[in-house]
């Protein structure tokens, strides 16, 4: 299997799907200050980098949860990555609502979900794991049977390893925190010092 880590951490920075600003930190939405934004929606736009996750994502599958029958996309930011997966792997596609709808059938589950079937979901990040957790449950409620979780990227939060633990749920990603920040430190995208400033911030969510 290729290593992906280096090769996919540098495709986020090469068209600004991660962007790095130490000094000009952003504001989460729960409100943390951070010096590290995410917005993996972009890679749809770009066909060279969407290929080298794509392929990514089949290789990690495979490799991890080879009993895989049908792939999850977590809306929304995953449905567009398992779509592609789903194809390339000839597998069934269902995506999961972040709550039923509230008209129709009340439905938080699109596609067809056999019961007991092998689901592998999709998602674009990790932080936390409280969105991709949230459609697993649902997801099992349906009968699924979810037995992994993938992501193209991974903050590396120590909650995210506690709530994938309560849940019972293992996850792989692509690349991580860790790797993007020492291939962007390469890249002279930032200084040593800002590279440590990253870390130490980083420390204080552990």
């Amino acid at each position: 299997m290729t290593n992906y880590q280096n090769q996919v951490a540098q495709a986020l920075l090469d068209i600004e799907a991660v962007k790095l600003q130490p000094q000009d930190p952003f504001t989460w939405a729960s409100g943390i200050k951070s010096p590290i934004y995410t917005d993996n929606r972009k890679i749809i736009s770009f066909p060279k980098e969407r290929g080298i996750v794509i392929a990514g994502l089949i290789d990690l599958i495979k490799a991890q949860y080879p009993d895989v029958q049908a792939i999850g996309g977590v809306a929304t930011a995953g449905i567009p990555h398992a779509a592609w997966v789903a194809q390339a792997m000839n597998l069934p596609l269902i995506y999961v609502r972040a709550k039923p709808k509230d008209h129709g059938t009340g439905k938080q589950i699109e596609g067809a979900l056999p019961a007991q079937q092998k689901v592998v979901l999709i998602d674009d990040l990790i932080s936390t794991g409280g969105s991709v957790l949230g459609a697993v449950k649902a997801t099992r409620a349906e009968a699924g049977d979810v037995i992994g979780v993938v992501s193209i990227f991974s903050y590396e939060l120590p909650a995210a390893v506690e709530n994938f633990a309560a849940a019972q749920t293992s996850f792989a990603s692509l690349t991580n925190f860790s790797s993007l920040i020492q291939v962007a430190q390469q890249a002279g995208k930032i200084t040593p010092a800002e590279l440590q400033m990253i870390q130490e911030w980083h420390q204080t969510l552990a």
